[in-house]
């Protein structure tokens, strides 16, 4: 893994690198105890439990941008159908030497972003249709300008495997489940099965808890990293201010049915899908809370005035 920022002009941050690397490895050491444990309870199955697991793994890192625009609904725009989209992201691009991902927009009323991909020229940046009726040229600016650094520092595949591991631990149980039953001997495997149907599904939440908790422990501070990365490089970062304190009033405004929809993919948009009583009480939220975003942001503008 390259070292944040190490390819464009962001403003590199060990801070990030160093909480990439610490998850990377812990999700590492999950993984492998989670598959070395099934092949262990079935062993007749064991070839079955290495192919899937490892196909599983390199799918969803190498389609990651593919699967994660279709859950949330975004189509690959060209510069004809949103030309101001298109310039500001070239500009942003240009500004901090890298090389401009693919452009999506998701026909969505909540206004909100986000940024996906398992390499910087691999990615895609998203924005709602909500977002683009709501903010100013500057406001918008800001908001590409942090998801522009996702790709950038390279936070975003991280996160895309972290939270990926939670739903393969529940995909290998069910194949594990059913290639230990279907081979062996029947009494063997009668008591195996026994076995498996009480262990497997505990070890598998024991995964899933892990997997939510290391993710919490990447995802907030990436967040409050890209806005200090994309005040840094714009000069504006009251512009990603009045962004921020918009897309938040204004997602709090959204029937909760439609956050609860967009909520499993909190932890890759700019803003999270919360209501307003539901982001004061998020003890465990992907975000920060705005107080300490809008925080860090004033800081910023005190030093770049001086």
């Amino acid at each position: 893994m390259s070292t944040s920022g190490q390819h464009s002009r962001f403003a590199p941050d060990r801070g990030l690198t160093g909480r990439m690397i610490t998850t990377m490895f812990l999700i590492g050491l999950v993984y492998v105890g989670f598959t070395g444990l099934l092949i262990v309870l079935f062993r007749g199955a064991w070839p079955l439990i290495v192919v899937i697991s490892g196909g599983l793994f390199v799918a969803q890192f190498w389609f990651s941008d593919k699967i994660t625009e279709r859950a949330m609904g975004a189509h690959e725009v060209s510069p004809e159908q949103y030309p101001q989209l298109h310039g500001t992201i070239d500009r942003l691009c240009a500004l901090a030497d890298m090389p401009k991902p693919r452009v999506a927009v998701a026909d969505n009323a909540m206004p909100n972003a986000f940024a996906t991909g398992r390499k910087p020229e691999k990615s895609v940046v998203c924005v709602t249709t909500g977002l683009l009726r709501r903010l100013e040229p500057e406001e918008l600016e800001g908001v590409l300008a942090h998801e522009l650094s996702h790709v950038a520092h390279r936070d975003v595949a991280v996160m895309t495997i972290a939270g990926f591991l939670g739903v393969l631990a529940g995909a290998m149980t069910r194949i594990a489940l059913y290639g230990g039953m279907m081979g062996g001997n029947r009494n063997s495997n009668d008591s195996n099965a026994a076995i498996a149907m009480i262990i497997i599904p505990l070890v598998s939440m024991v995964v899933y808890a892990l997997s939510f908790l290391l993710t919490r422990l990447l995802s907030r501070y990436r967040e409050l990293a890209a806005d200090r990365a994309a005040a840094q490089l714009t000069g504006r970062p009251s512009s990603l201010a009045s962004a921020l304190t918009k897309v938040t009033g204004q997602i709090a405004a959204i029937p909760t049915r439609d956050l609860r929809q967009a909520q499993a993919y909190n932890a890759f948009y700019f803003a999270p899908a919360l209501s307003a009583r539901d982001a004061a009480t998020q003890l465990l939220s992907t975000h920060p809370s705005l107080e300490q975003r809008l925080a860090q942001l004033a800081k910023i503008s005190a030093e770049l005035g001086r």
